[in-house]
C-alpha cells in the first residue's frame, strides 16, 4: 500500500495521467489516492459488472474521469490505448494475465510501450525467473521485443520510465489488481 502510495504521487508529481482500472481498493485505491492527493489527474476504466465490487459510485466521481466498458476486453484494449508505459505492482491472477497479454503484444510487435514490473520485496522473482526459463528454452522469439524493466523501489519507477521514454509524456498507465 505505501508503494503504492508512493507511486501515485510520483505520478502527479511528474504532471503524468494515472490510468487504471478504476478500482479503488488495494494497492491500486492507493495509487490512485496517492495521484489525487498530489494534485494529478486520473482516468479509470471500469466494467458495469465491477463497479459495485471495485468501486461505488460516490467514489468513482472524486476520479478526473471515468469510462465504463461493457466487459473486461473493451476495458484492457481502452487501456491499452490510452496508455503510454504500463506497471505491473504486485497483484494476482488479473494483474498476471493483464501483464502478460501486454508482453504478448510487445513480442507481436503491436507496441514498444515500456513494460514495468515494480517488484516490490521480490513478489515478481517467481514471474521473472519462468519468463527468463522461456526466454533460454526459445519460447520467447523476438525476446528483443519483450524487455521488461525490473525496478525494486516505487520511488524509481516513473524515472525508469521516463528515461525509456513514453511517447509524447502525457499518460501513464498501471496494470493492476483486478
Amino acid at each position: 500500500m505505501e508503494a503504492g502510495r508512493k507511486l501515485g504521487g510520483a505520478i502527479a508529481e511528474n504532471g503524468l495521467r494515472l490510468v487504471y482500472g478504476g478500482g479503488m481498493r488495494g494497492i491500486m485505491g492507493a495509487v490512485a489516492s496517492g495521484v489525487m492527493s498530489n494534485g494529478g489527474k486520473v482516468l479509470g476504466i471500469i466494467p458495469e459488472f465491477l463497479m459495485d465490487k471495485e468501486a461505488s459510485k460516490h467514489e468513482l466521481t472524486s476520479l478526473t474521469e471515468v469510462i465504463v466498458t461493457n466487459d473486461m476486453h473493451q476495458r484492457k484494449h481502452r487501456m491499452f490505448e490510452e496508455a503510454d508505459a504500463f506497471v505491473t505492482l504486485p497483484g494476482g491472477i488479473g494483474t498476471l494475465e493483464e501483464i502478460v497479454e501486454i508482453m504478448t503484444w510487445a513480442q507481436l510487435g503491436r507496441h514498444r510501450k515500456p513494460m514495468v514490473f515494480a517488484n516490490i520485496n521480490g513478489f515478481w522473482d517467481p514471474m521473472l525467473s519462468l519468463i527468463n526459463h522461456m526466454r533460454g528454452q526459445g519460447f520467447i522469439h523476438t525476446s528483443h521485443l519483450v524487455q521488461p524493466l525490473v525496478i525494486d523501489k516505487a520511488e524509481d519507477i516513473v524515472p525508469a520510465i521516463l528515461a525509456a521514454g513514453t511517447g509524447n509524456g502525457a499518460d501513464q498507465a498501471i496494470i493492476g489488481k483486478m
